[in-house]
């Protein structure tokens, strides 16, 4: 439905868009997740037709919408809607705010009625309609935005940050909204974002952004999982990030030596390949001196260099030759009597393990 090809994006000397391709599907969640200043928002507006490509190709429904004339490129706007980052209310009630698209559009003030009605009962805030617009909080007006986008029925749906200041329960909200818009009236959405588990949570397919550059296009599993690259993996919040060289492998069991450390992962290549090593915080697990025995393949033993809480959970690096940070409940943490300074078992199991070629690293 949406495609990119070898688009170039330039505002004066600096280059925002370096050359990237992609295809968006009728009908699925995409979305854009990268760090601020990398490009998703420049994304949009492009497929918005609110810039003109430096180069390159941009498609939509197969037609090329870098050459469009004037006319037709408001006809091609009229399939789209976007809501930016902060949305800011107009004058009058939320029911002006919702029917401004559908009067730009000269619709009759029945169907404007009609249409702004359903979109506040879509967003749940059909009872908001007489309300003064201004007095609404960021997750109502956010929500209101999103109703005066949808008020003209768009085939496509593009959201930038949706939720970048909005406290947890409106994020909720707004997430839970963007799904339903998608499943239930088969919108094509495309959303920016710089929090990873937002895309894991709502997108189809995610295309991590990192330097006006396409790093790795795949499911939330592909991406999170099987990193293509550093950058990716960082992205992702893939924390053990280690280097090491291939000593054996048999039958596709590797044991890969890392700082002298032997770890059991899977993979072909052949000893002597140097290899890096990526291991998702959240997949390793403690054991006590007294406890028993867990069925990972690698269990090495350390001692705890770093204790940071987050919320519920607790981030802990142990150094055991090799350091590695791992993330555990608060309540874990407590029962295993764990303490900076403690030494402390760590294991994880061979298939937690994604293994690439240094080679391949970019």
């Amino acid at each position: 439905m949406i495609e990119f090809d070898r688009v170039v994006m330039n505002y004066g000397e600096k280059e925002v868009l370096k050359q990237i391709s992609f295809s968006i599907r009728k009908g699925e969640i995409y979305t854009f997740i990268g760090p601020s200043g990398s490009g998703k928002t420049t994304i949009l507006r492009l497929i918005d037709l609110l810039d003109r490509p430096t180069a390159g190709r941009i498609l939509i429904g197969g037609t090329d919408i870098s050459s469009l004339r004037e006319r037709d490129k408001v006809q091609m706007r009229r399939n789209m809607s976007m809501v930016f980052q902060k949305p800011a209310p107009l004058r009058g009630s939320v029911s002006d705010n919702v029917a401004m698209g559908l009067r730009f559009r000269h619709a009759d003030e029945r169907e404007i009625a009609v249409k702004t009605s359903e979109a506040l009962q879509k967003v749940g805030l059909d009872e908001y309609g007489e309300r003064n617009a201004g007095i609404l909080s960021g997750g109502e007006m956010q929500r209101v935005a999103i109703a005066r986008a949808i008020a003209t029925r768009p085939d496509i749906l593009l959201l930038d940050e949706p939720t970048a200041n909005l406290d947890p329960v409106s994020t909720e909200k707004i997430e839970n909204l963007i799904i339903t818009l998608n499943k239930k009236f088969g919108i094509t959405i495309v959303l920016s974002t710089h929090d990873m588990v937002q895309g894991q949570r709502l997108a189809d397919r995610i295309a991590v952004v990192i330097d006006g550059r396409i790093g790795q296009i795949g499911t939330s599993m592909e991406i999170f999982y099987k990193p293509v690259n550093r950058n990716v993996a960082r992205m992702a919040g893939v924390e053990n990030i280690l280097e090491g060289t291939i000593a054996e492998n048999e039958g596709g069991l590797a044991s890969v030596d890392i700082n002298g450390i032997r770890i059991s992962a899977p993979s072909q290549f052949p000893p002597g390949t140097p290899v890096v090593v990526y291991l998702r915080p959240e997949d390793i697990t403690f054991h006590g001196k007294d406890s028993t025995k867990t069925s990972a393949r690698n269990e090495i033993t350390g001692r705890i260099i770093k204790v940071v809480p987050i919320g519920p959970m607790v981030r802990v690096t142990v150094d055991a030759g090799v350091k590695l940070t791992a993330v555990i409940t608060q309540r874990s943490f407590e029962d295993l009597s764990l303490g900076l300074g403690e030494e402390t078992g760590v294991a994880f199991k061979a298939s937690a393990i994604h293994v690439l070629e240094q080679d391949h690293l970019t």
